[in-house]
């Protein structure tokens, strides 16, 4: 146990999926998962441990933000032993090429955050995944026909910003779009010697200026959702 996270050692599976939003991790469970247990609910952060075509997997939410996914990832790869962690979520697109609903597969993790030189001294912006896993997750894509756009993406502390850059992060930077977990996430791992990777849909696109509405997120998100499952059973 932890001050964040109520389930014992053995709750939690090797394995983890990692939304944001708690009731999404709520939605895969009840839609994917058999025989499963809910076996955390401290600070509404709900986690459930269940099976997927017997594989045995944990669905944790991660909240919002480079700090909270740092918590609890930490948390999960330090005191529970998980080997790996995959995020899933949303983005919204700087590429002109992305459209929403496209599947989108972090390479590289850019940030102008200082969590990770204050977590243990990493000093540059960009932190990359497990290529091992990524390497899986793209297999498994295009055997099941799943188009998947691979590159680096912007994981931001700020959601609302005064002055938007984002054809700066694009130009600039190389971002196809942002988000705001990754890099902790992908930081953890890396000094955990443990393995993460990121799968994202396209929910919004600052180029096209169109969004999703939340009924579109919640039907359109069952790609990435099976994709990364099916990715799983393979690990």
């Amino acid at each position: 146990m932890t001050p964040h996270n109520r389930a014992q050692k053995d709750d939690i599976a090797k394995i983890v999926i990692m939304p944001g939003d708690p009731m999404r991790a709520k939605y895969i469970t009840e839609n994917y998962l058999d025989n499963y247990r809910l076996v955390n609910d401290v600070r509404g952060m709900l986690a459930y441990t269940g099976t997927y075509k017997g594989k045995e997997i944990t669905v944790m939410a991660s909240g919002m933000g480079i700090p909270s996914m740092g918590i609890y990832s930490y948390e999960l790869f330090k005191f529970y032993d998980v080997d790996v962690i995959i995020r899933i979520g949303t983005m919204g697109a700087y590429s002109p090429n992305l459209n929403l609903f496209d599947v989108v597969l972090n390479t590289e993790a850019y940030s102008d955050s200082t969590y990770a030189l204050i977590q243990s001294g990493y000093n540059k912006n960009v932190i990359t995944p497990s290529i091992e896993l990524n390497n899986k997750i793209k297999s498994t894509a295009k055997r099941m026909g799943i188009n998947v756009t691979e590159g680096r993406i912007y994981s931001s502390e700020v959601f609302y910003k005064e002055n938007e850059n984002y054809q700066e992060m694009y130009d600039n930077y190389g971002c196809l779009g942002v988000e705001m977990e990754s890099f902790s996430l992908f930081h953890n791992a890396n000094v955990l010697g443990k393995k993460a990777a990121c799968i994202l849909t396209v929910s919004d696109s600052f180029v096209l200026k169109k969004e999703t509405t939340s009924e579109e997120r919640e039907k359109s998100l069952k790609q990435m959702i099976e994709l990364c499952l099916e990715t799983i059973v393979n690990i």
